[in-house]
Order: C-alpha cells, then structure tokens, then sequence
C-alpha cells in the first residue's frame, strides 16, 4: 500500500516546474495578497527625493488589530501596469520609498512585512544613472538594524539583490510555488555552460527551490499554496499572524542581534 507522504513524493514538481510556477501568470497578486490579508490598508506614495515607482506598492494596515508597515513589490496585470512597474523590477526610487516606510515604520513602532515577486531590480540605463546599486545597499544597511520586527514572504519569484533587499527579515517565508536564488536559471546556464537553454538543469544546480532552501536553513518554511488564492491568502494571513506573535515580544536589541546573526551565518 502507498503511503500519503509516498504519493505527494510521486508528484512533487522538478526544480524547472516550480519556476515554471513561480512565474506563471495565474500566481496570485501583491494586490491581492494586500486586500486579502490586511485591513483598512492606506497606500503611501513617493521617495522623498523625486518620484514614485509604481513596481512597489508600500503603506499602512492591520494585521489582526496590529499596525504593519506592508510593503509589496508587484509586476502588474495589464501590458501598460507591466510596462509601467518594469515587469516587477523596482527602480532606486522604489527602493528610496521601501526605505521611507521601513524608517517610519521604526519611529512609529510599527512591524513590517514584506511580499516579494521580482526577477531583480530594474536594469535599465537610467536605473544605474539612478543609484541602483547605492539604493539596494542602503535598504540592507538599514533592514540589518532596524528595531521593529521584519517579516518576508516571497511568493513567486526572489531574484538577486533585488529581492534580498527587501528580504533582509527576521523571518523569512516561501510559498511552495516560488522561487529564491542570486541569479535566473538562464543567466546561471549562460555564464556556466555559454547555453541558456540549459535552464531547466541549472534550475536544478542551483537549488532555487523552497524544499531545498529550508533543508539549508535560507528559510524559515514553506507556505501552502492551493489553486485557490483565497486558500492562499488565508494561509499567508495564518503565518504572519502566528510569527509576528513572538518577534514583538523581543526587546530591539534582542530582535537586532537575531537578525544579524541569522544572516552571519550564510
């Protein structure tokens, strides 16, 4: 007789399926992971120093009666959304303005929880004339030390610096249809064997996947992920709710120390 745990083995998904999900255009939304999970949110716009990206989407709401800072990376919907945020790909000024509400959010006392879908940040010309690098550098800098809790969930894809630098979190979550990884399958196969379309195996070397990720201890675990994104949204909502718990317990120089050290350690 075939064990449950032996059947999920039977039709566990490849590391090149799990990007191939992670991707797909039916994964579920920053906007609806916002709507779904917390309350009475009111979105913040601007950097302070000159603009808006519209890649992402920060502001304040409830979570259980608790006051969050939620900031969200979202590649769009709509051919002129994607355009628009750069298919996911925050901009200095999206991190400019991910960093305002992180200090706002210390001064306020407020915790903050990340959502996470980008194939990296922006690459584009006026990008780097912008500050991408300094930008990137700054919000991990500032995450490190931050004295209020930091909660990260990435739920499609978590590519390089541009993910990590809204990652750098006291806890740090996957849904199990995502991915985490310091470069993309086909740049890895590109700079390793000069043949992109050796992705599917370098999705393989690489190790992107959550399973792989929490048996090295890059995560903290894996959140299910049904069809249904009402299903998604309830167990995403569940996580946060019963993580941020404990980290508000911690005094800041408790809560700082841990962070740091969970990042020393990789």
């Amino acid at each position: 007789m075939v064990s449950l745990f032996e059947r999920k083995q039977k039709v566990a998904k490849s590391a090149a399926e799990v990007v191939k999900a992670a991707r797909s255009e039916d994964k579920i939304t920053a906007p609806e992971l916002i709507k779904g999970i917390f309350d009475d949110f009111f979105e913040l716009h601007g950097d302070r120093t000159g603009a808006d990206d519209p890649a992402i989407i920060g502001g304040i709401g409830y979570l259980g009666g608790q006051a969050v800072t939620v900031i969200a990376i979202d590649k769009g919907k709509t051919p002129e959304e994607r355009i628009a945020k750069h298919f996911g790909g925050p901009t200095p000024n999206g991190y400019r303005k991910a960093l305002r509400l992180m200090k706002q959010a210390e001064k306020f006392k407020r915790p903050v929880i990340t959502l996470i879908n980008t194939a990296g940040a922006y690459p584009g010309r006026t990008a780097e004339e912008g500050g991408q690098g300094q930008a990137i550098s700054q919000n991990l800098l500032a995450m490190s030390d931050l004295k209020v809790p930091i909660i990260a969930v990435i739920f499609g894809e978590g590519g390089s610096g541009g993910a990590l630098a809204l990652a750098l979190a006291d806890k740090v979550y996957m849904l199990e249809n995502s991915m985490y990884t310091v470069l993309s399958p086909e740049g890895f196969a590109s700079i390793l064997w000069k043949d992109s379309r050796r992705a599917d195996e370098a999705a393989e070397v690489m190790q992107v996947t959550p399973k792989s990720l929490l048996k090295q201890g890059v995560i903290e675990g894996i959140i299910e992920e049904p069809s249904s994104h009402k299903k998604v949204i309830k167990n995403v909502a569940r996580v946060l709710t019963t993580q941020l718990e404990p980290l508000l317990a911690l005094s800041c120089r408790e809560l700082i120390a841990r962070r740091q050290a969970r990042f020393r350690k990789f």
